[in-house]
């Protein structure tokens, strides 16, 4: 698959499954909603609680995963990306990606202190699509 092929099937999914490491070392995964923006060279912004479990992993460590997948009937295509997770809580990057929906979880809206954005800057990955799979880098 081309960077661009990858970038194209990821930009599709409703869902990501991003993965951050607690105290112990253990990985923990979750699912979240697809990222609100996708820039260029794998940079990926998520809306999140601050107050989050996940939030706050991100803060102690910031080495995270992203997972894409799509099954079908007979063909599976699953993008890993391997990166470092950022927690922003500045007024303009929470504008960025902010939705008018949004109130229904943050009533304060943009400023709401429970609000914050993860921003996802992958270094590498590896994809699995019918039966070929790869590595690549951004």
């Amino acid at each position: 698959m081309t960077l661009q092929a990858i970038e194209d099937f990821i930009s599709k999914q409703k869902t990501a499954f991003i993965g951050s490491m607690d105290a112990e070392g253990f990985p923990n995964i979750k699912a979240m909603f697809a990222p609100r923006r996708i820039e260029a060279g794998g940079i990926y912004y998520f809306s999140t609680n601050k107050s989050s479990l996940r939030t706050g992993q991100y803060l102690e460590n910031p080495k995270a995963s992203v997972y894409f997948y799509q099954r079908g009937r007979f063909k599976y295509t699953g993008i890993m990306l391997v990166g470092t997770m950022e927690v922003l809580e500045d007024h303009d990057s929470k504008a960025s990606i902010w939705q008018p929906g949004d109130t229904m979880y943050y009533p304060a809206g943009i400023d709401n202190p429970d609000y914050c954005v993860l921003k996802f800057t992958a270094v590498r990955g590896r994809y699995y699509q019918s039966l070929t799979k790869g590595d690549f880098t951004f």
